[in-house]
């Protein structure tokens, strides 16, 4: 098995987190730009990869790997040797599936909900309640440490520091003083300064 990725990505979106954690990785990638104000997330060629029409999305060894969570994990797992997953048996790694599962199945859509200034659902039909909830879920944790894991930095900060970073900057979310302080030390990433540079270029043609 190689271990060569393709990351389809577009400037900017939600593929920039991916491409900071395949940075942080060390990962053998290539990139496929793709231009969302031309509309080439919606053309023939990039709907038979996601007809979702989105991206970030990851072809590894002929293997489609789509949705953040699942990319996060499959890349993070598939370079062990980083140590941003933690292995089966050990004790931070259902924390670690958390955080991952967290962000799809309620950030996301809670800050939808909170940018779409919609009301949010009743209580018991809702997975995430409302967005202060989770945005106070998340504040909390961070207060108790650098990363989500406590001191040990794993593919989901890559996730979330970009997320909160990226809606902070837009106005979307008002982070605390631990978020605040988690958002620039995600920035302040190796990665990160690497994959900006890339982005940097690919923009100017």
């Amino acid at each position: 098995m190689t271990r060569h990725i393709t990351l389809y990505h577009a400037i900017p979106s939600r593929s920039a987190g991916v491409l900071v954690l395949l940075e942080a990785l060390g990962a053998d990638y290539a990139l496929e730009v793709l231009d969302l104000k031309a509309g080439d997330n919606v053309a023939p060629a990039f709907l038979a990869v996601n007809p979702m029409g989105k991206v970030p999305a990851i072809v590894h060894d002929g293997a489609l790997v789509t949705e953040q969570v699942a990319i996060y994990q499959y890349l993070a797992e598939l370079y062990p040797e980083a140590g941003l997953a933690p292995p089966i048996g050990d004790p931070q790694r259902g924390p670690f599936l958390r955080w991952l599962a967290f962000h799809g199945s309620c950030f996301e859509p809670a800050m939808v909900e909170k940018a779409m200034k919609r009301d949010p659902a009743p209580r018991g039909m809702s997975p995430y309640v409302d967005a202060e909830t989770v945005l106070r879920v998340v504040e909390e944790q961070l207060s108790q440490g650098d990363y989500l894991l406590g001191s040990q930095v794993s593919a989901a900060d890559f996730l979330w520091g970009s997320a909160l970073g990226w809606l902070s900057a837009f106005g979307l979310l008002q982070p605390g003083p631990a978020t605040t302080a988690y958002i620039a030390r995600m920035a302040a990433h190796p990665a990160a300064a690497r994959a900006k540079d890339i982005d940097a270029r690919l923009a100017a043609g």
